[in-house]
């Protein structure tokens, strides 16, 4: 953060302290740096919290100063802002979310969004020109695919895409047709795959990328770790060079904001906050600060959500009018899907998919006899949600891409809170015996 002035507006306040990240060679952990990290309360009149900072513009010390702030905005000069200048550029409370945002994939940068759309598609436009092809895992979000097919192919944008679950062979040869289509850009990914949870093998992707290319034409890998991240799930670790959220969900966690987040390399980063300079893509200083509080409890509630949703998925597996229960914690031993979870993932999570006897009927029927959980779209919230994905978020996916990815009418999306594990497992029953 910038140096303030007293309440007189003339003697400048010291420099922030400097961030504490470990004591006595330990470091410490994200779950404690959430409660201070990156805010010193001496620059903030002593507020134990960060204030939420309403301005739209911030002073300059002199003239000078005002011409350096821009040759950083600009790129004129490296290194980005020298300080804070606008508050479509930066601001105290964004600054102060994406260090703590930085701290859970103990990443270079982070830089957060209005939304979780928001920061694909400013990570897009900022990666992406037009005649590029982006190479992405499939399905994604509907939302994301729709920006690549629909809109960004308009301006000449082409891509082609791999089952989330492709071997190395499989993704080495999408690589190859795509070096044919045209310069790649972009390697997309989405683990676990909205809404069936099939994961994607990062490594994999990160080798098949290093032998297609070389020298300047490596494109960057980027992942949506919505489903996992940052508790469960740490891409960056294994291949991935930016990590995407919706910040609404596991991060936000209370089902009263909407944010995106970007971590990862530095260097690309950059990239991304010249066009989010441009467009205008920043989070809002009240909803950083509402970030802010979310974060300090972050590990506990998707702990807890993980915990019950154990419990819930045990009782569904095997009940006599459900199909089959898509939760990472059933996979089967020594199945490809397994071994990446063991490679990759440090937890199941608490959303999946659940696939009833029946079809469109059946789903709805249940979704509809639901007295705890909500029904809702959107996930990793304190409360349970479900929904059907085929009828509700993938509705504008063609249908015959449904059916390919497993996206079908008996599917429901369910994403457990923290709610009593035994009151949810009533819940389904009672909703189970409607059908």
């Amino acid at each position: 953060m910038e140096n303030e002035a007293d309440i007189t507006g003339t003697t400048p306040r010291r420099r922030p302290k400097p961030h504490v990240l470990e004591i006595g060679g330990r470091k410490l952990k994200p779950s404690t740096l959430m409660m201070g990290h990156g805010f010193d309360p001496a620059l903030s009149e002593n507020s134990l919290k960060a204030p939420i900072f309403l301005t739209s513009t911030f002073v300059f010390e002199n003239a000078a100063a005002g011409k350096r702030h821009f040759e950083g905005v600009t790129g004129k000069r490296p290194g980005g802002a020298d300080g804070l200048v606008y508050s479509r550029f930066n601001g105290p409370n964004q600054e102060i979310l994406e260090d703590r945002l930085a701290v859970w994939e103990d990443a270079e940068e982070a830089l957060t969004f209005s939304s979780g759309m928001s920061a694909i598609a400013t990570l897009f436009l900022a990666m992406v020109k037009p005649g590029d092809v982006i190479v992405h895992s499939g399905p994604l979000y509907a939302a994301t695919e729709s920006l690549i097919a629909r809109i960004l192919g308009k301006f000449g944008v082409t891509y082609i895409d791999f089952p989330a679950g492709a071997t190395r062979e499989e993704i080495d040869a999408v690589l190859v047709k795509a070096k044919a289509q045209g310069n790649v850009s972009l390697i997309y990914l989405e683990s676990p795959a909205n809404p069936t949870n099939a994961l994607v093998d990062v490594e994999a992707v990160r080798d098949a990328r290093d032998a297609a290319f070389s020298g300047d034409d490596v494109p960057p890998i980027a992942i949506d770790n919505t489903f996992l991240g940052p508790l469960w799930s740490k891409p960056c670790e294994h291949g991935a060079d930016l990590s995407v959220y919706s910040l609404t969900k596991y991060a936000g966690g209370h089902s009263d904001l909407v944010a995106g987040g970007i971590v990862g390399k530095k260097a690309l980063l950059d990239q991304v906050r010249m066009m989010r300079n441009t467009i205008g893509t920043i989070t809002d200083p009240n909803t950083a600060w509402m970030l802010l509080r979310s974060l300090e409890t972050l590990e506990l509630r998707m702990s807890r959500a993980g915990e019950n949703a154990e419990k819930v998925c045990a009782y569904l597996n095997g009940h006599p009018k459900v199909e089959t229960v898509g939760y990472l914690g059933f996979l089967e031993p020594g199945s490809r899907q397994r071994d990446i979870y063991d490679r990759h993932c440090t937890g199941a999570g608490s959303t999946f998919s659940l696939y009833l006897k029946g079809g469109e009927k059946e789903a709805f029927a249940f979704l509809d006899a639901l007295k705890i959980a909500k029904l809702a779209v959107s996930l990793g919230g304190t409360e349970t949600l479900a929904s059907a994905p085929a009828a509700m978020t993938h509705l504008s996916v063609p249908d015959d891409r449904k059916q390919a990815l497993g996206i079908t009418d008996n599917l429901v999306r369910i994403s457990i809170g923290v709610e009593d594990a035994d009151d949810l497992i009533a819940d389904f029953t009672q909703a189970l015996d409607a059908i």
